[in-house]
């Protein structure tokens, strides 16, 4: 519904706010997913729990900085665990928590729309 009433576009509040309250669904989903490297660090972690630096070496461009924020948020949100460990130095894991493992599906179809679009668009190198 929150995206099909678009009747009052012009009075009121826009579309763009009814899309990103918090009884849209695709509102919901499009408020936890986005930023630049949440999905790529989703698919990660589907593979099991990474360090922070792990997670860091394995994406160049992603900075400190977004790394940290996207975690922050991801956590917020529940999406994801972080697990500290009481030994020297420090060790942090990082994992996707029982709500977050039930995006593995979604990640997994995500895969497979990339390959066939990669086939169909003929960027295969």
């Amino acid at each position: 519904m929150c995206l099909s009433d678009r009747s009052d576009t012009n009075e009121g509040s826009p579309m763009e706010e009814r899309i990103f309250n918090s009884n849209c669904p695709v509102g919901v989903t499009m408020k936890i997913l986005s930023g630049k490297w949440k999905i790529w660090i989703l698919f990660m972690l589907a593979e099991g729990p990474k360090r922070f630096n792990e997670l860091q070496r394995m994406k160049e461009g992603l900075t400190q900085r977004m790394l940290t924020m996207h975690l922050r948020e991801l956590e917020q949100d529940k999406i994801i665990v972080r697990t500290a460990y009481s030994v020297v130095p420090p060790k942090v894991e990082y994992s996707l928590s029982d709500l977050g493992q039930t995006l593995k599906p979604l990640l997994d179809d995500l895969q497979k729309w990339g390959a066939y679009y990669i086939d169909e668009m003929g960027l295969k190198n």
